[in-house]
């Protein structure tokens, strides 16, 4: 395994473990991480996958399992597909476009989740209506954390590139 690969993977499992600290609700590495993934190993195929819903798997096994995991899974496996179609070209808008987007479809697919199966809410129109309402609290912070986290890994990763030449891309 090369040194990028491993540098790669290890961002993604040190960025799983941010979730073990202390943090506001919602505040996680999670979705940056999963966009970090696909767009550096999207190419991979399976690893690009399988290494943060791992990372997410682990850290769950320390943090407990929860209602709605499926969603949460399915949702940073969608992030990762973003990830990888999105910024086969890097750029800080397109980035920061990703994970805006990514934020915004966790919210949704999580929240109606919750609604479609947790029991909390009604399942009529207004019981999902109500289900987003409670949300939008938590969304603030998702979106923050997928912003500032998405700064931290790929800015980290691009300023780590010039600086050791063995995590730079071979030219073809």
């Amino acid at each position: 395994m090369n040194v990028r690969i491993l540098t790669l993977l290890s961002a993604i499992v040190v960025a799983a473990a941010l979730r073990l600290v202390p943090h506001p609700p919602n505040f996680t590495p999670i979705g940056a991480m999963a966009l970090f993934s696909g767009a550096y190993l999207g190419r991979r195929g399976a690893i690009a996958l399988v290494a943060p819903l791992a990372a997410l798997f682990l850290s769950d096994l320390v943090l407990g399992f929860y209602h709605g995991m499926a969603t949460v899974y399915f949702s940073t496996a969608l992030v990762v597909l973003i990830g990888w179609l999105a910024l086969q070209r890097r750029s800080p808008l397109r980035i920061g476009a990703a994970a805006i987007t990514s934020s915004i479809l966790f919210f949704v697919l999580t929240n109606f989740g919750m609604w479609l199966s947790s029991g909390f809410y009604p399942r009529t129109l207004a019981g999902l209506e109500a289900c987003y309402v409670a949300a939008i609290p938590f969304f603030q912070n998702t979106l923050a954390g997928d912003l500032v986290f998405s700064a931290i890994l790929f800015g980290g990763f691009a300023l780590l590139e010039r600086k050791v030449p063995a995590l730079r891309l071979k030219a073809a």
